[in-house]
């Protein structure tokens, strides 16, 4: 009996017994509803492998993915005043910013860090949409501008990915002051001679359209990313109009002059390696980890007797 009680009867219950599942486990994708494993999605750079479909990813992801080996280092960014108006809504704004740092494991909406991509030397910052929207706020501001003053520090062009909604409406005015701030910060760049790319992806609305996400010497975006100052739904309830389709799409504003390039997010990093060392007068990039090969040596006066042409 105790053989039963103590082996048995344990071990058909572990069998049959409900086992607890983790959550997030699998993504929905929002385009055609396909159930994603998460292993997979994040192998694929939060790429649907069904439709291809480019979902959200995180800056540190990103950067994971474009950096050599995965390596950077951060750029501090100096801290703004905390809750400087006093806001509150249904919350109080530090409320907020602690709920999104808990959510999202980052202190804010935006993230800087420099190393190599493809051994060449770059700065680059990313939005992250997760945080409040990837909202403009004063810290996104002192982001830029640490992120320019850092580029020019090294002589080395900075990369920008935006994605957000706007600005920060619980730091009003100040967080439309980041719009002149950040337009001094590419000016910075310029001055200096250095490379400004901006990649923008979905979305990319409101305030940060209007300064430094349209300012790049090279604009490129990301498969039907929304990039627009109004969103389409506004627009339309006020001309009162249907609009064309994929309209403020990243293919639409492609075809109208508005970007250079649209690139795939799996191939993003290969066709910046490329620009930046093209811009950069340096040599093409080489596939693989392996150094430039020098150049063929002519042959010898013997050899091109021997094998006329």
């Amino acid at each position: 009996m105790n053989w039963i009680t103590n082996y048995v009867r344990p071990r058909i219950n572990s069998l049959f017994s409900r086992r607890e599942v983790p959550e997030n486990l699998w993504t929905k994708c929002p385009e055609c509803g396909t159930m994603l494993f998460h292993r997979e999605l994040a192998e694929n750079l939060n790429v649907c492998t069904n439709c291809d479909h480019h979902l959200a990813i995180s800056p540190r992801a990103r950067f994971a993915a474009l950096f050599d080996g995965g390596v950077f280092n951060e750029v501090k960014v100096p801290e703004p005043v905390a809750d400087p108006l006093q806001f509150r809504d249904q919350k109080k704004y530090p409320d907020r910013m602690k709920a999104a740092q808990k959510a999202t494991g980052e202190k804010e909406a935006m993230l800087v860090a420099e190393g190599e991509m493809g051994r060449t030397p770059v700065v680059m910052a990313a939005q992250d949409f997760s945080f409040m929207g990837g909202s403009m706020g004063m810290y996104v501001g002192n982001a830029i501008i640490a992120a320019a003053e850092r580029a020019v520090a090294l002589r080395r062009p900075l990369v920008l990915f935006s994605a957000a909604g706007g600005a920060r409406m619980q730091e009003g005015i100040l967080s439309l002051m980041q719009m002149p701030r950040t337009t001094v910060a590419v000016e910075m760049l310029k001055e200096a001679g250095l490379p400004y790319i901006v990649v923008l992806t979905h979305p990319t609305t409101g305030g940060v359209t209007a300064s430094y996400a349209m300012l790049g010497d090279i604009q490129i975006a990301e498969p039907n990313a929304l990039i627009c100052f109004a969103g389409p739904r506004v627009i339309e309830q006020t001309i009162r109009e249907k609009l064309p389709e994929g309209f403020q799409r990243a293919e639409y504003l492609l075809e109208h002059g508005m970007l250079d390039r649209v690139t795939h997010r799996k191939k993003l990093r290969e066709e910046l390696v490329g620009i930046l060392r093209m811009v950069g007068n340096l040599p093409a990039p080489v596939a693989g980890d392996l150094p430039a090969p020098g150049p063929i040596p002519a042959p010898a006066p013997e050899a091109a007797e021997a094998n006329p042409a």
